[in-house]
Order: structure tokens, then sequence, then C-alpha cells
């Protein structure tokens, strides 16, 4: 007798429910009552599915906010990026100037000095995990929130 772990027989199911919606000619998307079709078949009563939409709708809304933060992390760290090799760049430049092409003086040593700073928080913006990162997500989380909250209540004032 062979067993499968509940993860071997959700995959499985995935793979079985994606090859009947492509052999029935729905490839992309199933009905609700085909869903629930599925679930009585299955053993699943119609409330035990209702919870796990639930809990299913939750996860999905907490990973795209998941992306949505990863996504402005790396864009803050882009922009500072991009903001150090222009300041950097520019100092050079002007230390060239004024030394006739001699020399860059201290730019080199600025460089460094911001540069370090600038690599720990690349570590920090790319380092995706851990509790340092679900802190930093709590805290974008609540504060993204708490601006959706002030805006709709803003929207709601001063609505005509």
């Amino acid at each position: 007798m062979e067993f499968y772990s509940q993860d071997e027989v959700q995959h499985i199911l995935q793979v079985a429910i994606a090859r009947q919606a492509q052999s029935s000619g729905t490839v992309e998307h199933l009905t609700r009552a085909q869903l629930l079709e599925i679930a009585e078949e299955l053993g699943i009563s119609p409330g035990e599915l209702h919870e796990a939409e639930i809990e299913w709708r939750a996860q999905s809304g907490e990973m795209q906010e998941r992306q949505a933060f990863d996504q402005a992390r790396k864009g803050r760290f882009q922009r500072r990026v991009t903001r150090y090799l222009i300041v950097n760049g520019f100092l050079a430049g002007c230390a060239l100037l004024a030394s006739g092409g001699a020399s860059i003086m201290g730019v080199p040593y600025i460089a460094l000095f911001w540069g370090m700073f600038l690599a720990l928080d690349g570590w920090n913006t790319y380092g995706l995990t851990g509790d340092r990162y679900e802190d930093a997500f709590r805290r974008w989380q609540h504060r993204h929130r708490l601006k959706r909250s002030v805006h709709s209540l803003l929207t709601r004032w001063l609505k005509p």
C-alpha cells in the first residue's frame, strides 16, 4: 500500500484538476460550481470549502503585500545607488577640473565611506529572510495600511 503526504496529495490533485480543465476546454479557470463539485467528490463540505477560500484569500493578499514590499525596498535601494553614482561622479569631475586633471583628491574616501553604508543597505534589502525582514515587513505593512486609511478618510471628507 502506497502512502502520500498532504503536500503530495495536494500537488497530484492540482495536476489532475489542471488536466481535467484542459481536456474540457476551460484551460485557465474553473467556475465556483465546478469547485463545489470537486470538493463534494472529495468529501469536503461547503462550509469547509468556504473556510479554505477565506484562508486562501488572506494568504494571497499577504503574498501580494510582500511582493509590493520587496519591490518598494528594491526601488529604494536602486534610487540610492543611482544617487551614489551621480554624486560621486560629480565630485570626481569637480576634483579633476579643480586640479587641472592631476588628481581627484579626497573623492575616493567619500566614495568608500558612503559605499560602506550603501553595501549595508544592499545587504538588508536583498536579505529577504529572517526576523529583521519580518519586522521590516510588519512596519511597512502598518504604515501602508495607515496611509490607505488616512487617504480613504480624507477622500470621504473632501467628497462633495
